[in-house]
């Protein structure tokens, strides 16, 4: 395990300094930072496994949720797994797939939150105090089994890409207790926890049952915000909260699943006609990321020269390792910006956009920005 680090970056935003006391992988291969268009919070962990603002590899990614998911192995009871939208979508999916393969089961139900609307209520609501876009939405599986699963579970796992504060988990294991009172544990699964103790000892305190935190890298930061900084206009992140049933015809997770994916990844290829030799880059879809991940590590295990990355609603400035910044419009049929970071067009020959939404609206142009071939999983 590397030593103890520590690490300062000057960003438009202020100064970001962060210690770390544990990690299996080392900072600079974890995560970078950035600046927000924010001033409610200026700066940014980039994560450089993630594969959201940052390509990467398929198999650091998958590397990564063989790692958090062989510390959860131990729970061998029923069990609730929530990825936090938009940006761990693809990570809990990632863990609980690799999960499943490390120690088969039935009793684990995975979902991912959204911040989209659907034709049926949500059973619960949570907020993101800090996030460009605060609210979130988990509604709840169609199955009847996996709905008295939900109801019943001693054990959530909540899955979030970093966690600073943990206030948003404690929100969610909050609104969760309210519908399940058999909760007993909670689990907090991130790559980097940046909490300290007295956060912890508050997040567990407000959640008002075990508390467990799991992570690859711990550590601690400072953030001295430059007043002089200007994030420019606010962005327009929130949707407009019309049902978008249809145009999200497929359950990817947000209805719940006990099982893998069922992919077609050969086929999912052949349709993009991929030249022999060709660098490629596989791109997810805002919360669509994991099963563009899957196609992504299916290529790579065939020989490809393959990175993998995901657009973002999030607002960010073009600052230490965002070096590129492509703004469009969503793909979801809300007209609000998107973006794709860290995008470099001479790096690949070609590049595959992954969609789970059908129909494309007209005003979303990334694939003729970046002269890109659409891969319709739905």
């Amino acid at each position: 395990m590397p030593a103890e680090t520590e690490h300062e970056t000057v960003l438009r935003s202020g100064t970001l300094r962060v210690r770390t006391s544990a990690s299996e992988i080392p900072l600079e291969n974890l995560c970078g930072f950035g600046s927000r268009r924010s001033r409610r919070r200026g700066f940014v962990f980039v994560s450089k496994v993630l594969g959201k603002h940052w390509p990467v590899r398929p198999r650091h990614f998958q590397d990564c949720c063989d790692r958090l998911a062989a510390k959860l192995t131990g729970i061998s009871e029923p069990a609730v797994m929530v990825a936090m939208a938009e940006t761990a979508t693809g990570l809990g999916h990632g863990i609980f797939e690799s999960l499943l393969n490390q120690s088969p089961r039935t009793d684990l139900l995975f979902l991912h939150g959204t911040r989209y609307k659907l034709s049926h209520d949500p059973l619960l609501t949570f907020d993101e105090s800090h996030s460009h876009a605060s609210r979130h939405w988990l509604y709840g599986p169609d199955d009847d089994d996996d709905r008295r699963l939900f109801h019943s579970a001693t054990t959530l796992i909540i899955v979030d890409d970093e966690m600073t504060t943990g206030s948003t988990a404690a929100n969610l294991a909050l609104a969760y207790r309210r519908l399940n009172p058999q909760l007993r544990r909670v689990v907090l699964v991130c790559l980097t926890d940046w909490m300290d103790s007295a956060a912890r000892t508050a997040v567990t305190s407000r959640i008002g049952v075990e508390t467990e935190f799991v992570h690859l890298l711990r550590g601690q930061f400072s953030f001295d915000p430059n007043h002089d900084f200007d994030p420019g206009p606010p962005v327009q992140v929130d949707g407009d909260d019309r049902d978008k049933s249809f145009c999200l015809p497929v359950n990817f997770g947000r209805r719940g699943l006990r099982s893998r994916l069922e992919l077609n990844e050969p086929s999912l290829a052949e349709a993009a006609r991929l030249k022999p030799g060709s660098r490629l880059l596989v791109l997810g879809t805002g919360e669509f990321h994991y099963p563009a991940f899957r196609l992504a590590r299916w290529l790579e295990d065939q020989g490809w020269d393959v990175h993998f990355q995901s657009t973002t609603r999030s607002p960010l400035m073009v600052d230490a390792d965002l070096t590129s910044a492509l703004e469009f419009v969503d793909n979801y049929h809300e007209q609000i910006p998107n973006f794709l970071y860290n995008f470099t067009m001479r790096a690949y020959d070609q590049v595959l956009i992954g969609y789970e939404t059908r129909p494309i609206p007209h005003e979303h142009r990334l694939c003729e920005m970046l002269d890109a071939i659409p891969i319709h999983f739905a």
